[in-house]
């Protein structure tokens, strides 16, 4: 038995909502996104700034619908019989049970060849490696010299040279003129490339030009170009287009600016922020210098103190005064005591005369006579003492003395300007030299074989 042959209240029974719902289901899971290409007929703008036409062939047509949001980003005007290229959504308009497109994208079916191209050699030269970013090469802090690849003629080239005049005016900038529109423009551009990158004379490349449509990019999507861009060995910027605009060269080059202004202000250093860079460097330059020369002349000047008070002319010096002050100390000591006793032999002189008995003379005469030996006993422990100290003091000095060294039979040797000589480097052959020694002065001539390189 069929299901026909049920009775209608066994069988599922479906309304047309729900039969026209479950369809649009089924259709948009089966295709969520499609592209289809064909002539607009039947074409409505309504009031809302919807748009409602038809795409057909030669043999079907099919209801289209794109909404005021998507259509406001186009870049051309549709109309009855232009051929387009649509990404578009299918469903059923569930009220009358029919199918449709919401159109999300729609470009001319002439660029549409080309955007099918463009993502066709995009994808072929992503899976070779051009496009990886380890390959990329960072660009020169100051280039000497930057080549521009563009149009001789166009607005690119103008905005370029302004930029680079008021950025960095000691870069100088060589323009490559070449095609950057039409069929012979691929060409010129790769082959500008090549000989640009195998002069040896540039620091970077840029390629540029205007903005455009798809079609006027055409050349910088060249695959001819964009391996003539990898293979540069100078690092390659692409500036192509306005900032929406995306090309093959862009990929491919060491770096992508979205204008050519930008991609002279990327290239080119700041020269006023180099000015106050150097300006800065140069004041702490010279800071560092001060403090570094001060404080080697304070050393300089505590070496030199250093040296004066250590030097052996300053120690025998010292040693004199010191000897001098021994010697006058005890010259002032000796009359001191000639002094004392003088003194003491008139008191007893005195005390004599007044005493007239024989046996206090005698007395007196022989404490006299025990003073005169104390006196000379004493005298002579002094000058044993002082003599002693004397020897000792001129042992010392005689220790540090350069002329005790000289006795040894070593002897001084003095250049002709009168400076010490301490190494044989740099004494000429023939130069005269003054050798000192303990008892005199010789006046020497150098051979020049016992001289030393």
């Amino acid at each position: 038995m069929t299901t026909d042959m049920l009775p209608p209240d066994s069988r599922k029974v479906l309304t047309p909502s729900a039969l026209n719902r479950l369809v649009r289901e089924l259709i948009e899971g089966a295709l969520p996104l499609i592209w289809i290409e064909g002539e607009i007929c039947n074409f409505v703008r309504a009031a809302s700034g919807h748009w409602y036409f038809s795409l057909k062939d030669a043999a079907a047509e099919v209801r289209c619908a794109m909404f005021a949001r998507e259509n406001a980003r186009l870049k051309f005007r549709a109309a009855n019989g232009a051929r387009v290229l649509a990404r578009a959504r299918v469903t059923v308009y569930e009220a009358r049970g029919s199918y449709q497109l919401i159109i999300e994208h729609l470009e001319d079916a002439g660029e549409g060849v080309l955007r099918r191209a463009f993502e066709q050699l995009k994808a072929k030269l992503q899976a070779e490696g051009l496009f990886d970013e380890a390959r990329k090469r960072p660009l020169p802090a100051f280039p000497r010299r930057i080549g521009v690849i563009t149009s001789a003629s166009g607005a690119a080239v103008r905005d370029v040279l302004s930029v680079a005049r008021r950025r960095f005016a000691l870069t100088e900038i060589d323009v490559l003129p070449v095609l950057v529109q039409g069929a012979e423009a691929p060409a010129q551009i790769a082959g500008m490339l090549r000989k640009a990158a195998g002069s040896n004379r540039y620091d970077v490349l840029l390629v540029t030009r205007g903005g455009g449509s798809l079609e006027d990019l055409a050349a910088f999507n060249d695959e001819g170009v964009a391996r003539a861009i990898g293979a540069s060995p100078v690092p390659v910027v692409s500036a192509v287009g306005h900032e929406i605009d995306f090309s093959i060269s862009d990929f491919v080059a060491d770096l992508r600016a979205p204008t050519p202004s930008v991609a002279a202000e990327l290239i080119l250093p700041d020269g006023d922020a180099l000015q106050r860079t150097l300006a800065q460097c140069e004041t702490r330059l010279r800071h560092a210098w001060q403090r570094r020369a001060l404080g080697t002349a304070q050393h300089l000047d505590h070496l030199a103190i250093r040296l004066n008070t250590q030097s052996p002319r300053q120690r025998l010096a010292a040693g004199r005064e010191r000897m001098d002050a021994i010697r006058e100390r005890l010259l002032r000591a000796r009359a001191l005591v000639h002094e004392r006793a003088a003194s003491r032999i008139t008191q007893l002189r005195v005390r004599l005369l007044h005493q007239h008995p024989r046996s206090r003379m005698e007395q007196l005469l022989r404490n006299n006579t025990e003073l005169r030996r104390r006196l000379r006993v004493a005298w002579t422990r002094n000058a044993e003492r002082r003599n002693l100290h004397l020897a000792e003091l001129a042992r010392a000095l005689n220790a540090v003395s350069p002329l005790d060294v000289l006795k040894r039979g070593y002897a001084i040797l003095f250049d002709e300007s009168g400076r010490v000589l301490r190494s044989a480097t740099g004494v000429r052959g023939g130069e005269r030299v003054r050798a000192r020694l303990a008892d005199g002065e010789l006046e020497l001539k150098v051979d020049a074989a016992d001289t030393q390189p």
